[in-house]
């Protein structure tokens, strides 16, 4: 037996529709939409996980509707967007936590074991020109590294947004294996 007061997830999901359009097909449409611009936005920020973040930007919206549609005065998506750049600081946050341990860290035998892992990964799941890719994509600093993907997009008659996605569906393909050999080295 549910709250009265809260909607169900289906009905909560309706609301959001109604809000984008009065016309279901359209509404769908629109939602669509702005989760692909979602997707561009956080993927052009650099973050590997931007669908992800899209898909938890528009169930925070889905979860406010009820509350924010009848007094929301703007275009809906403008509503999309501050939600998601709360989302993207969270991100951001999370991901300064260093991962690789620095070298005074009595974690360095961890951050070898996931380097090694990330290689084994590399060599296993992806070709060699997808390593090339990836590896040159992420030396650098500075205007060395944006030099450098420039050249990428170049050489692969890429956009950046079409190198950036490329670079995220490789990390989301490696990311599991990565965990996987991790595993089992420590345990």
């Amino acid at each position: 037996m549910r709250d009265k007061g809260f909607p169900t997830p289906g009905e909560s999901f309706d609301h959001l529709l109604a809000w984008l359009h009065p016309d279901r097909e359209e509404a769908g449409q629109r939602y669509e939409e702005i989760r692909r611009r979602l997707i561009k936005i956080f993927a052009g920020r650099d973050c590997w996980e931007a669908e992800d973040l899209a898909d938890e930007t528009l169930r925070r919206v889905e979860l406010n509707v009820d509350d924010v549609a009848p007094t929301w005065i703007n275009d809906p998506v403008l509503y999309f967007y501050a939600v998601a750049r709360n989302v993207r600081r969270e991100y951001g946050r999370r991901a300064r936590v260093p991962t690789v341990p620095p070298a005074t860290s009595p974690d360095v035998e961890e951050a070898e074991r996931e380097d090694q892992c990330l290689e084994h990964c590399m060599g296993r799941l992806l070709t060699s020109e997808e390593r090339s890719m990836m590896l040159r994509y992420y030396q650098g600093q500075g205007r060395t590294k944006i030099e450098t993907r420039q050249e990428l997009c170049r050489q692969h008659g890429l956009g950046q947004n079409a190198l950036r996605i490329r670079m995220h569906r490789l990390m989301k393909r490696l990311r599991p294996c990565v965990f996987d050999c991790v595993a089992r080295a420590t345990s």
